[in-house]
């Protein structure tokens, strides 16, 4: 029992810590996913305290991982596991049910699991949840009482210190198709293949067809098959492939700044009216000065054009302006706005407004496609 107790206890704390981590890092991420889980149980009321709440659960998370791991407190720990595993697997069961969420956010963008993935994982880890709290009065700890407080407040602060500066600046580790390095559309594109399921409607035998090759123009055929599913098979390795950007005539333009052979700034704002608007300011400046070295700059908003262009004249900013899905403007960049770079397709470097560099820096790390 002894040994199955502290398995139980170091799985479940290294599964808490992952978490929290990944959560924590990305605090602006886990704010989104607390929103959606506010407005799908009609908890609407929290908004005022979401971030707040989202910081702290992930804190919380990470700090009982590490009571776990380091037998910290273990009565406490124990009760705070089994209160929040029951919990956990209680809102992911109606999320596997009725899917009010498309996915937990239980792992951040480190590790994307289904719905009913989260609620078995949660049965699992309840299960070893069980097993410490029933074993709880045995543990012992390293150091006494008053340390083992230190340590845990310290590491309380620690974190939340460090998921306060990861909301100020950008992730750490960035666990999106986003981050530094990726590119964004494939070189020499391979066909992609579209594979269609149909069921015989009389005897009920399934069969795959790779399209267009069915008979899909035969409509006795068609009469006496249904549709049941499509697959996909992409060869191509790139990201973003949902970017989809465009104009104020809604004419795509993705490709004409996706494929600048040159350095391409591309700012993010999914919602001008929540975005810093001296931020605006100082990114206009910087893009100015960028232009002169012909770096030009994107701004992808998710806007009507009179709301476009009633924020360009109050802030007195003139960049170009472009549309783009909300959800994938506040993936791209955390920060509101946000600044990427990018070089014929490949994300080079990306910048929380607050840390966006000195012009004459940038310029020297960065050589304009003049040089």
């Amino acid at each position: 029992m002894k040994f199955l107790a502290n398995l139980s206890r170091i799985l479940t704390g290294m599964v808490f810590i992952f978490s929290g981590f990944v959560k924590g890092d990305n605090p602006l991420g886990t704010l989104y996913k607390f929103e959606d889980y506010l407005i799908a149980y009609h908890w609407e009321f929290l908004m005022p305290l979401a971030l707040f709440l989202a910081i702290a659960m992930c804190t919380l998370e990470f700090t009982i991982g590490i009571m776990l791991i380091f037998n910290l407190r273990m009565k406490l720990a124990s009760w705070l596991l089994l209160m929040m595993m029951v919990f956990f697997t209680t809102v992911t069961f109606f999320d596997a049910l009725y899917s009010p969420v498309p996915d937990c956010g239980c792992f951040g963008d480190a590790l994307i699991l289904t719905n009913w993935q989260t609620f078995w994982k949660n049965v699992v880890l309840i299960g070893f949840a069980l097993i410490v709290f029933l074993y709880r009065k045995k543990f012992k700890g390293f150091s006494t009482p008053a340390m083992q407080w230190t340590i845990t407040w310290a590491f309380v602060f620690l974190f939340a210190g460090f998921s306060v500066y990861c909301l100020r600046h950008l992730p750490v580790i960035d666990f999106t198709e986003w981050k530094t390095g990726h590119k964004l559309y494939a070189e020499n594109p391979k066909p992609v293949k579209y594979y269609l399921t149909y069921k015989d409607k009389t005897t009920g035998k399934l069969q795959e067809y790779l399209s267009p090759g069915y008979p899909y123009n035969d409509s006795i055929w068609m009469a006496k098959n249904e549709f049941v599913s499509q697959r996909v098979e992409d060869p191509n390795i790139y990201y973003g492939k949902t970017l989809i950007i465009t104009d104020n005539s809604q004419n795509p333009v993705t490709e004409s700044i996706i494929r600048n052979p040159g350095y391409q700034l591309v700012v993010n704002s999914y919602s001008l009216k929540d975005a810093n608007t001296d931020a605006f300011k100082k990114i206009s400046e910087f893009a100015g000065k960028a232009a002169l070295s012909n770096i030009p700059t994107a701004v992808l908003v998710s806007a009507e054009p009179s709301e476009i262009e009633a924020f360009k004249k109050a802030n007195q900013i003139n960049l170009d302006f472009y549309n783009a899905d909300d959800i994938l403007l506040k993936t791209m960049v955390r920060s509101n706005p946000g600044i990427m770079l990018l070089k014929a397709g490949v994300i080079i470097d990306k910048w929380h407004w607050r840390d966006l560099p000195d012009f004459d820096k940038f310029i020297k790390k960065y050589p304009s496609n003049q040089q």
